[in-house]
């Protein structure tokens, strides 16, 4: 059997324990919710900040890497876009099948893996594609459905989006790092043993919570949710791919770290968006189930291709 399919088999064991624990109503719910919670909120959250105080802005500022990933991301979104009005869906569908088409499960799946498979050096590379789809694309989807059901866009929609992003934990932890490493402080180590312990409980309970919210997943309109699937974990990083090596010239290693990045299943965070404004959430939610169990495959076969850089 493939080394690196063997590396990431129990990754995915976390994930099926878990929709086990989901199917089974050992797990509920609101227990999934709390879980997903408290990794977001605090053991992701000190895990990133650690990471980012430790490492210096010129290892995680990558220029190239910012216009590759944006770039060819965006070329995917628009692509997504496309197709849904081609289907004759409107802006608001369009903008949630363009979010599943691009935006990828970083925070719960793509940290634990890279961390253990890739690195501690991955992180940099992590931490810059994160911010440009919390910043970016996560910014993009509200300011498109609000645009699609108003008619308009107000500065109101300006002020709720920034407000999420500075209420975002993600966002603010690695954004504080930042701070902390560029003004030079130390960390004590009662503080980096806090943070070491509490970052630690991320990568399982991020991995068991994938797990418990598939289980409340459908797989529904199986066609479009494929078609998103597809390009979530093919036509990304090959796009991704082409923009980091043809035209913005790009590390290899960060490449490589990019393009297993863009090979991520489906967020669930977009199924949250889709809920929260009624806007095609069970096509969302097909979105994450197939991708989610598809990239068991797809993500091995490119994993063993970047890790040859």
């Amino acid at each position: 059997m493939d080394t690196i399919l063997l590396q990431l088999i129990p990754f995915f064991a976390i994930i099926g324990l878990g929709y086990g624990a989901g199917v089974t109503k050992i797990f509920s719910p609101e227990a999934t919710a709390a879980l997903s919670k408290f990794v977001f909120f605090f053991a992701l959250s000190a895990m990133l900040f650690r990471f980012a105080a430790n490492l210096s802005l010129s290892e995680i500022f990558d220029l190239p890497f910012i216009a590759a990933y944006l770039s060819g991301t965006t070329l995917i979104y628009i692509l997504a876009t496309a197709v849904a009005i081609a289907r004759r869906k409107g802006m608001q569908e369009a903008a949630i099948e363009a979010q599943c088409a691009v935006i990828g499960n970083v925070g719960f799946l793509g940290i634990p893996v890279f961390l253990l498979l890739i690195g501690p050096e991955s992180i940099g590379p992590v931490m810059l594609a994160l911010a440009v789809d919390l910043i970016i694309f996560s910014s993009l989807v509200v300011i498109l459905i609000t645009a699609g059901r108003d008619d308009h866009i107000t500065s109101a929609v300006f002020k709720k989006v920034a407000l999420s992003l500075f209420k975002n934990p993600m966002v603010m932890s690695i954004t504080l790092g930042i701070i902390w490493s560029y003004l030079a402080l130390p960390i004590p180590k009662p503080m980096n043993d806090f943070l070491d312990i509490l970052g630690a409980a991320a990568a399982p309970g991020a991995l068991f919570a994938i797990g418990a919210s598939l289980a409340g997943k459908s797989a529904g309109q199986v066609k479009v949710a494929s078609w998103l699937s597809f390009c979530k974990l093919v036509l990304h990083p090959a796009a991704v791919a082409f923009f980091a090596f043809y035209v913005f010239d790009v590390d290899p290693f960060a490449a490589g770290v990019m393009i297993a990045l863009a090979a991520l299943p489906v967020a669930g965070n977009v199924f949250i968006i889709a809920q929260n404004y009624n806007v095609a959430p069970q096509r969302a939610s097909a979105a994450i189930l197939i991708s989610t169990v598809i990239s068991i495959f797809t993500l091995t076969i490119i994993l063993k291709y970047v890790m040859s850089f």
